[in-house]
This record gives structure tokens, sequence and C-alpha cells, in this order.
């Protein structure tokens, strides 16, 4: 098969990573990559979001089969605009991904089919916003109803810092069109995991529970990020809590979007919060998350291309849902650039990545070529390790993480730490 994997960051990275080891991979494309991921397949100087562009080119290479990463092609329609041309392509049509495109969308979604989730309301102003903080009080959870990277939802503890959150989306205007309205959710009390599920519309693949580390600072301190590290499988996702996340959210997910007349095909994250074995969904996404990607993607067995392929076709196979991993555990740790996730500088000299042994590193924020390597974005890096359990990979990657540097890069030292608990 020659496939064509759209997006550049580290979790695009991990996808390619595993991708390429596939016997069905006869030739691999990356638009636009990253010079890491350049190692795996041929660099396509495509924009993600480019769609017209990214259609040619396929029909050029006579590509089988295109894979998307990131999520605002996804929200754009880029595979509405691929299958009305014939081509086959891995992800959500456009209406599907309205449950990560529009924060509203997907928790009305959720009230209409019972999937269990924090209560919340609307704001489309900053005079209603204040008028629901006066009502609803603190702690609240504020998120701008538009995709925003991972940086458009406030966990809001006081009055000010929910002043600051409503000053941010309405008067600043930080998030564009994304933040036209907003969404006030009851703040739900807990431990967050991830759960991702490969569906085409009617079978389910559950991949393994993993643990997002969003605040930028040990401790779970800090802004929001787009993720500092995670971890899988994550133990507080125990067979009984699978089986109700299944049972309960997932299962109910895929019908309600079939009744909707929007089935999804594709990936679908369920960010999750559970209290006393009680799960309910913190959000949606309708692409792999990152950083869970990559240290899932090094635990996973199973080659994932002909799944991709079946999704894409509309032909998930039942007796191929159960995916095969290595055993023990996987972490990630992300090395970001200081100042992240506000400003930051970008140019620094990457060093140390050659004398990486048995870490696997992953580029998000990286420019340059060969040895050359700059900073050129938030999360720059994701080192990431297998180990027999989480101990022993958490001390491959702390063991040589100082390593990789750049002029202030800063990392948090506990991921994981949690399932050690």
């Amino acid at each position: 098969m020659k496939v064509l994997l759209i997006g550049g960051g580290g979790r695009e990275h991990a996808l390619a990573w595993k991708v390429a080891q596939s016997p069905l991979c006869e030739k691999l494309f990356l638009a636009p990559g990253n010079p890491l991921s350049a190692e795996l397949g041929e660099v396509v100087d495509i924009p993600a979001n480019d769609v017209v562009a990214l259609k040619y080119f396929v029909k050029k290479e006579e590509i089988d089969l295109t894979i998307v990463g990131p999520e605002a092609p996804l929200v754009a329609g880029l595979v509405d605009s691929f299958e009305n041309d014939g081509l086959r392509v891995f992800g959500p049509s456009r209406h599907a991904a309205q449950l990560e495109g529009s924060k509203l969308f997907s928790k009305n979604f959720m009230k209409k089919y019972n999937i269990p989730t924090a209560d919340y309301q609307n704001a489309e102003s900053m005079e209603e916003a204040n008028q629901l903080l006066e009502r609803m009080g603190v702690p609240v959870v504020i998120k701008a109803d538009g995709l925003a990277e991972g940086k458009g939802a406030f966990v809001c503890k006081t009055e000010e810092e929910a002043e600051k959150a409503i000053h941010a989306i309405f008067a600043e205007k930080r998030f564009g069109s994304s933040g036209m309205n907003c969404v006030f959710e009851e703040f739900m009390d807990g431990e967050e995991a991830s759960l991702f599920v490969i569906t085409d519309g009617n079978t389910i693949m559950p991949l393994l529970p993993a643990q997002d580390h969003k605040p930028a600072y040990d401790g779970d301190a800090g802004p929001n990020t787009g993720g500092m590290g995670a971890y899988a499988p994550a133990p507080l996702v125990t067979e009984k809590v699978m089986d109700r996340v299944l049972s309960e959210i997932v299962v109910p997910t895929v019908h309600g979007m079939n009744s909707e007349g929007m089935p999804y095909r594709g990936l679908l994250y369920v960010g999750l919060m559970i209290k006393d074995g009680q799960p309910k969904v913190v959000e949606f996404n309708c692409r792999f998350g990152d950083p869970e990607t990559q240290p899932l993607m090094t635990l996973l067995k199973t080659d994932l291309l002909p799944i991709f392929d079946q999704v894409s076709r509309k032909e998930l196979k039942e007796d191929q849902t159960a995916l095969e991993w290595h055993p023990g555990s996987a972490i990630g740790v992300v090395l970001a650039s200081e100042g992240y996730p506000g400003s930051y500088e970008k140019g620094k000299v990457i060093t140390g990545l050659s004398d990486l042994d048995g870490v696997q590193a992953f580029a998000a924020g990286v420019s340059g070529q060969g040895e050359l390597l700059k900073t050129s974005g938030g999360r720059v890096l994701c080192l990431c390790a297998c180990g027999s359990n989480i101990s022993e990979a958490r001390d491959k990657v702390y063991g040589q993480i100082e390593r990789v540097s750049f002029e202030g890069a800063f990392y948090r030292t506990d991921i994981g730490a949690k399932a050690l608990k």
C-alpha cells in the first residue's frame, strides 16, 4: 500500500513510526511531516489544512489510504471531500467531527443520549458569561466552544481565575471564532484518564487506557497545556471501569451518532473523569491524542495499517477487535520550551538525540535537518520507553532525559507517579 499520513506533530511521528513497520506499507508519504519523521518516509511540502493540494497529490501518486492526524482538517471536512472523489481515508466526517469541533454540540449530544458528563450552561457573550459565573459560582470549568489546540479549557477554582478566562475568550478573543461562545461546566472531582477506540460506525476496537498530564508543572500545578506526558496502561481504569466506559459511554456514542445520521468512523478519543469507579466524559476528540499516542504506539504489537484500511472501507472485522500489546508499561515525557503554554522563543539548538539508548524520541516542535535541529514549538519532543512495569519505564526515560537539551528546556518530573500509588 502507498500511504499518506497528514500532520507533522509528535502524534503523527508516532503513527508514522508504527505504520512504517507494517509489511503492507510499500511507501509512506508525510504531509508535512517533521525532521525526525522524515527518516520514515518521504516528506511532502503540503500543509495539513490544504485539502485541495492534498487531494491532488493523492490522485497523482495513486495513494491507497490517507490517515489524518490533526483535528482541524477533520473538522473542516477533509474526509467528506476525499470520499466524494472515491478516495479512501481514515477519519470521521465533518459532521461526526463536531464531537470535538463544538463543545456545545458535544454536551447537547451527551445530554440527549444520557451519556454521563458534567452539567453545563452556554454563554454567547461576556455579559452572559458573567451572569453564569454569578449563578454557578466556583469551582467551574470554562471552555471555548471550538478548536483551541488543547488550550481552550480553564479550570477555575477562584472567581479571579474565572474572570480571567471569560476575558481571554470574549475580550481578548484569544481563540478567534472558536471563542464566539463558551460552555460553563460543573467542576468534576476525580482523576482523569484517556481511552481511544477505533470504530467503523458499527464494530468497536478499544485501545489500552492511558493517563495524560495536562498542567504544565509537577503536582498538576500551573496552566493547562496540550499535555506534558502520558503513560499506559492506566491502572485507574480497572476492568470493571472499562466495562462501564464501553457500555455507558462508547456504545451509546457510536449508536447515537448513527441515529443522528452522522456515523462515526475513525478514532474516537474519550477523555474521562473517574471518581469512585464512576466514569464521566470530560471531552471527546475526533483523533488520536497527544501525548498519549506516543507511549501507546511503542507498546502496541498489532499492525495498525490493515485496521485503518478496514475502517476506511467500513468493514472492520469483529474477530479482530482484540489488539495485541507488548507486556508491561510505556511512558512518554514531553520536553517543552521555556514559557509554554504561553509565549516562548523558537530556534534553540537541540543536542543529544543521538545519545539516547532504549528511548524513542518523537518530534513535535522541531525544525531543521540532519544533526542541526532547532526548536519550533511549545512542546518540542516526547521521549518514550517501555518497561516490564511503569517504574522500569519511568527509570529508562528519566535516566536519559538530561542527555537531550536545548536552552530553556523544561519537563515534569512526576509523569507516571500516580500509577505508582
